[in-house]
């Protein structure tokens, strides 16, 4: 049974097998407290709600006591707050639990895998085996030789009787070079995220957290930066994420792309990227002057075509930009086409369900690392 609590949030009510009365509550309390930008009181308000219309409690543990347990495992903290007044604040703890709730929601029925890299399209004596086998050419590592094929090999060929390994026996497990790869996530915080009644920033917010979490604890060679764009630009830190809120901002596409290329421009790997999540069409760039040009009501030429430019440039630094565009609206389509032509990037359009898996099927196959 689900239940429409506000306007783009839906919680149902399932009962967790083995788990703890405390777990039970911190699963739900994870969720709430990501829609409410990392608001504490708010998401106990609503953990309360919750718990009179699912009777998630009872006498033996309630939500005071839920709260007790969140002091005492260290998950909250008393704070001061911005106006001076004092509150209850969530700690990097729960910062970094609610990244390892995204990233089990979003990536959970991903395989395990060695830490690290990436694929290349070239095969060769490479770093990790693909579980193909090859002819031995001279040149090939001994410790690339599959001692169990070529074996099998020379008794097919030479027979039983006189045991004879040859050059011809020999097979080769075939490998795939490891790359690196510096990836920038744009995400886009303009006033429409929110707007007509659907709630896409929070879903944005849980697929940066579980991209940068399984970047940084899979895949430690790679780096992540993140950065939000509104009327103007600018980086977030991965701590940051779930507190991360839309403002009252046009879409500035053309700052978030020129951000983006200084950060990746910085980065000593070859392998670059530009993730951009975005449900709305470019409407307001900046001036020499630092005044802003708005134009809320079309794709104005003179914004997109600066958008275009920006794409061009990111494809002559060999950066290829892969845009998520949460709508659907058939206007934007030839925008959104003209610009990936223009950067010979990607583009997917699509809703909230399934971004995630988009994004980590885009980071698995975005590689571009030339051998020589």
């Amino acid at each position: 049974m689900e239940k429409n609590t506000r306007i783009g949030f839906f919680f149902k009510k399932y009962e967790a097998p083995n788990l703890s009365p405390f777990d039970k509550l911190f699963d739900i309390f994870k969720e709430l407290i990501t829609h409410t930008s990392g608001e504490f009181d708010e998401a106990i308000d609503w953990l309360r709600q919750l718990d009179v219309e699912y009777k998630l409690t009872d006498e033996n543990y309630t939500v005071d006591d839920f709260i007790e347990d969140l002091k005492k495992k260290g998950y909250i903290r008393e704070e001061l707050k911005d106006d001076g007044t004092s509150g209850t604040g969530i700690t990097a703890k729960t910062e970094r639990a609610i990244r390892q709730s995204a990233l089990d929601q979003i990536f959970g029925n991903l395989k395990k895998s060695g830490t690290g890299n990436h694929k290349t399209k070239y095969s060769g004596s490479g770093d990790e085996k693909t579980g193909e086998f090859r002819d031995y050419h001279f040149g090939d590592g001994l410790e690339s030789i599959s001692l169990t094929e070529s074996l099998r090999n020379a008794q097919i060929n030479n027979g039983f009787d006189e045991f004879k390994l040859t050059e011809n026996d020999l097979v080769v497990e075939d490998a795939q070079f490891k790359s690196q790869m510096s990836t920038v996530l744009m995400i886009d915080i303009s006033h429409s995220m929110i707007l007509y009644g659907e709630d896409r920033i929070t879903p944005a917010k849980k697929v940066a957290m579980a991209l940068a979490e399984l970047i940084t604890t899979r895949y430690p060679k790679d780096t992540i930066d993140i950065l939000v764009f509104g009327n103007d630009a600018w980086p977030i830190a991965i701590k940051d994420l779930p507190y991360l809120k839309v403002g009252p901002y046009h879409t500035n596409t053309v700052a978030g792309l020129q951000l983006a290329m200084d950060m990746l421009r910085r980065k000593r790997n070859t392998n670059k990227q530009i993730f951009m999540i975005t449900d709305g069409k470019p409407s307001c760039v900046r001036e020499k002057d630092g005044t802003y040009y708005m134009n809320s009501n079309g794709l104005d030429e003179y914004i997109v075509e600066q958008c275009y430019n920006q794409a061009a440039q990111a494809r002559k630094l060999h950066i290829p930009i892969t845009t998520f565009m949460i709508a659907n609206d058939p206007y934007l389509q030839k925008f959104v086409n003209r610009f990936t032509e223009a950067n010979q990037g990607k583009a997917f359009y699509t809703g909230l369900k399934g971004l995630g898996e988009m994004i980590f099927e885009d980071y698995e196959t975005n590689r571009k690392k030339k051998i020589k």
